[in-house]
């Protein structure tokens, strides 16, 4: 074997190496939101690019948890959400128009979480469905108009036919997931991992933990 074939084996084999190494990341600026210290959040109700009227409130109620776990106290989103009512704001889009010290000065929180639900619902196949939801988020501190970070997630739940009864049982599971995926809103146990992926502490490049997380400060 020649020494040029040597050497070309060597630089592949370095090459592959490399390749292997080098996994993803994802590279976030804190530098504002560590600058920040938020405390409080108040979460609007989620704007819906997506044709399930669900969406909002799949979204919305599902926020509060994982960022209240992250260590910030969340703003109750019924009282939020209610508030807003009240004030004749109905609509997301006309919410997430409100200026930021607007909203410091009726809720007294240090930041708002606008998400927009990009995707949610099954999606069909011949013999499968999936179920997904996807959203966007960005934290604005309201104190000074800046974006202290932006994420994004997605979950979903395959379901497939029954393959035991060949192409026509497949058929009849994928259309029975149907029917009880629009009856029982499968989506809405999608939408709650999405929200844990998305606003979790601890997370590829998701928010940093709150002054009332015994990690605070850690990341």
């Amino acid at each position: 074997m020649s020494k040029l074939f040597h050497r070309v084996l060597m630089l592949l084999g370095v090459a592959t190496l490399a390749a292997g190494c080098a996994a993803p990341t994802k590279n976030v600026d804190y530098a504002a939101f560590k600058e920040s210290h938020p405390r409080s959040i108040v979460v609007l109700p989620p704007l819906n690019n997506s044709p399930d009227v669900k969406a909002t409130y799949a979204l919305l109620s599902q926020a509060t948890q994982p960022l209240a776990e992250s260590g910030y106290y969340v703003l109750p989103v019924a009282l939020v959400d209610e508030t807003f009512r009240q004030n004749g704001l109905t609509i997301p889009g006309d919410i997430h128009a409100v200026a930021p010290a607007k909203l410091r000065e009726i809720f007294g929180a240090d930041t708002a979480l606008y998400i927009t639900v990009t995707d949610y619902g099954p999606k069909y196949q011949v013999v499968s469905s999936t179920t997904v939801v996807a959203a966007e988020a960005k934290l604005l501190d309201l104190r000074t108009g800046k974006t202290l970070w932006t994420g994004q997630a997605s979950a979903a739940n395959n379901q497939s036919g029954n393959a035991g009864g060949g192409l026509i049982g497949a058929l009849i599971g994928t259309a029975i997931a149907h029917a009880i995926s629009s009856v029982s809103d499968a989506a809405y146990g999608v939408a709650g991992r999405t929200s844990q992926q998305l606003l979790s502490a601890g997370t590829p490049g998701g928010i940093l933990y709150g002054p009332r997380s015994p990690k605070y400060g850690t990341d």
